[in-house]
């Protein structure tokens, strides 16, 4: 039965008046219509509703540090360069993904500028604390304090990433492998892809931001 007719006499069914021991229905409305409007109402009332579309998951969990992973590439070193930034969840699922193409650059500066970006969100999304893991030893050490930043391109990327680190209330940088840096390192490679598949290179700040 069609959903308007159904709720049209279902309408009628409201103004039924009760007896003893019976429903006096309107006089247009005869029984059988009654019944087959309220077994209709019952299939739809009894249908499962369709999932509702999930948004993604915040990347906001509690007061525990957010832990993301960044990575930088360039092919050529300098050359086409991209950004990875990874937010993972508790349950070690990506929570969000920024792939980022910059234009030409080293793998050095590609890997600080993934820095900032990561360091960015995270100020939009309200993160605290911050857990950044890296798999570049020299971006890791320069920040923790234990090298020194010697080349010239690299000495604001690095003055510019301590003055956002301190608008947290704590930031944690730490040296992974490789192996354990993989989404970063394809969300990286995206960014440099999908520019060269856009034609001239792309344009530098092509951003494409991923939530599973």
């Amino acid at each position: 039965m069609p959903a308007l007719e159904t709720l049209a006499r279902l309408r009628r069914l409201a103004e039924s008046e009760p007896g003893p021991g019976v429903l006096r229905l309107p006089s247009d409305l005869p029984s059988r219509a009654a019944l087959e409007a309220v077994r209709a109402a019952l299939a739809l009332l009894e249908k499962p509703a369709p999932p509702r579309p999930t948004a993604p998951r915040p990347v906001r969990t509690g007061g525990a540090a957010i832990r993301v992973h960044i990575d930088g590439a360039a092919r050529g070193n300098p050359g086409p360069a991209g950004l990875g930034v990874a937010f993972f969840g508790p349950d070690g699922t990506v929570l969000e993904g920024l792939a980022r193409f910059i234009g030409e650059a080293t793998n050095n500066v590609a890997e600080y500028r993934a820095l900032l970006l990561a360091l960015e969100r995270a100020e939009e999304l309200g993160c605290a604390e911050l857990a950044v893991y890296s798999d570049s030893e020299l971006l890791v050490r320069q920040i923790q304090g234990r090298y020194r930043v010697k080349h010239p391109a690299l000495q604001p990327l690095f003055a510019e990433a301590k003055q956002r680190m301190a608008r947290f209330r704590r930031v944690e940088v730490h040296h992974v492998r490789r192996e354990e840096n993989r989404e970063a390192d394809a969300l990286a490679n995206r960014g440099i892809d999908q520019a060269a598949r856009s034609g001239a290179g792309g344009a530098p700040g092509t951003e494409e931001g991923v939530r599973p």
